[in-house]
């Protein structure tokens, strides 16, 4: 399977002329640049700015645009410029080798490059099936709780302790990158987004409008959404519920065509514009409706494809950037897709409710040797939602965005943290560090581990003694601390709040029944977590 969505469909692409490649035309230089340092909110927010400042990065060439005239020239010679990359510094045409060499010849071009792979190839005659399936499950019989059939996955991924200290990702803005986005708009399990102001922006990059919500469109990027933002009143929570989303369409889910790579590329410019801090995306690229652009393993360097590159690019602004593994782990080809192989992207593999490898999980490393994936979170049978209703998903599509939503917590709590730090520590912290396997990459992510580890070690954070005991316990918890406790407040393993206690140093839990706990500890300057088991 060469691309990592959901819903079962399949077309036929047909090339527009055989005779034309899908090249890429680099401009020698960017001659008003000097205007765009002198005043760079004319390209970029000052949320864009306002990220890189926070993490030292300073602006480039590349945040320049383009030299309008050098589009204009390539228009004048007869082609038609739909696509182009600010990044790149150029524009996607469909050449002739003929004029090819035409474009080279001009004063301002630098280089042509194809997208071409192999010139033996030839337009698939045949359908092909490159989707995964999900089921929706009706909101009928379900007990009432806050996690709800969340509860599993951010469990998995040691996700509560974030959420209890308050990090549910309040002001940090994700880039979902995607299929579409149906039912976002009218859905009652995206209502909360909606009337929290948390859904900022929508481009459509493949037909260039605004609807994104299209119900025409394909809905894989609806449930990616889900995972992590979605919210059904006592039934699901996402990962990062309190997020701000910028929801962008790069896919047309009918065909497999090279431009989805610019595309991509175009959708992570805008992101970077409006001053996104993380990009998630599930989808991936290996195989083309024509063959003459398909990708070998080889191919899966980290720095071939134009998406990889483009993706480098989003990193090195200071986006941390996530991408699905890929579905391919019971295919012929089994590897990693791009952009998921290049080094600085996060990119994610799916393990079971046990926390096995998924069976259709793509296998690393890329074709450099770098370990990929980075990491696994659930992907069978993983929770989210859709419409106004609570659904399941399998495919390292859906555990992207759950580990997306993990990390707008940690960049929450951490926000000057270097990104490519926090990218470390996620490995460091995941469940087979320093091991690692070509399914799993270092294993399962542990964002709590995070989360603790760097609060013991930061110079800046006083270290108070905090204990409670006994533990398992099965009438009484006790609290040692060195600090003043404000209060207390219990939670059950789904997430509800069952006890709020003022400050005292016990808790009689007599009346709890046998399970795991969480307990919230209120000082006067932050709030604390432990674990505890009734028995």
């Amino acid at each position: 399977m060469k691309k990592i969505l959901f819903f079962c469909f399949s077309a036929i692409y047909s090339m527009s002329s055989a005779q034309t490649e899908l090249v890429f035309v680099f401009f020698k230089d960017k001659p008003n640049k000097a205007a765009f340092y002198a005043n760079p909110l004319s390209e970029l927010s000052q949320k864009s700015l306002n990220r890189r400042t926070t993490l030292g990065i300073p602006l480039n060439d590349q945040d320049a645009p383009i030299e309008p005239s050098y589009i204009q020239n390539i228009q004048n010679l007869g082609f038609i410029v739909t696509d182009y990359s600010k990044w790149l510094n150029g524009v996607a045409v469909n050449a002739t080798s003929a004029q090819i060499t035409t474009l080279q010849s001009q004063s301002y071009v630098s280089s042509v490059e194809s997208f071409v792979k192999n010139n033996s190839g030839t337009v698939k005659p045949a359908p092909i099936n490159k989707w995964d399936s999900f089921d929706t499950i009706l909101n009928k019989n379900l007990t009432t709780f806050d996690y709800g059939s969340g509860s599993a996955q951010i469990d998995q991924i040691n996700l509560r302790p974030l959420h209890l200290a308050g990090y549910t990702g309040t002001g940090i803005s994700i880039a979902v990158i995607d299929t579409g986005f149906p039912t976002v708009d009218t859905g009652s399990a995206f209502a909360r987004l909606w009337t929290n102001n948390q859904i900022k922006d929508g481009y459509d990059f493949v037909t260039k409008n605004a609807n994104v919500y299209n119900p025409s469109l394909n809905n894989h990027g609806s449930i990616v959404l889900g995972a992590i933002g979605g919210y059904i009143t006592n039934t699901f929570v996402g990962t990062a519920p309190d997020a701000d989303f910028y929801l962008y369409r790069s896919e047309n889910a009918a065909i497999e065509i090279p431009e989805e790579e610019l595309y991509w590329i175009e959708a992570a410019e805008e992101a970077d514009r409006k001053g996104v801090d993380i990009i998630t995306t599930s989808l991936g690229y290996s195989i083309f409706d024509d063959s003459r652009y398909d990708y070998t393993y080889a191919d899966m360097n980290g720095n071939t494809s134009f998406i990889a590159r483009g993706s480098e690019i989003a990193s090195n602004k200071g986006i941390f950037v996530l991408n699905a593994a890929g579905n391919s782990g019971m295919q012929t080809w089994h590897y990693i897709t791009t952009p998921a192989d290049n080094i600085k992207v996060f990119s994610v593999g799916a393990v079971d409710s046990s926390g096995n490898p998924s069976s259709f999980t793509s296998y690393g490393p890329n074709s450099a040797g770098m370990i990929k994936p980075d990491g696994s979170t659930r992907g069978t049978s993983a929770a989210t939602v859709y419409d106004n209703s609570l659904s399941t998903a399998s495919g390292t599509s859906i555990a992207t965005p759950i580990a997306a939503g993990g990390v707008a917590c940690l960049i929450q709590a951490f926000p000057t943290m270097n990104r490519e730090l926090i990218a470390t520590k996620l490995r460091q912290t995941a469940s087979l560090f320093p091991s690692y396997n070509d399914r799993m990459g270092y294993g399962i992510l542990n964002f709590g581990n995070f989360y603790t580890n760097t609060l013991n070690t930061s110079e800046n954070t006083k270290k108070e003694k905090l204990t409670i005991f006994p533990n398992p316990a099965k009438n009484m918890i006790y609290i040692a601390s060195d600090f003043e406790i404000v209060s207390l407040e219990v939670y059950d393993h789904l997430g509800r709040l069952i006890r709020q206690l003022s400050s005292q140093l016990f808790i009689n839990i007599e009346d709890l029944t046998k399970g795991t706990y969480y307990l919230k500890i209120q000082g006067q300057y932050k709030s604390y977590y432990e674990k505890f088991i009734k028995i």
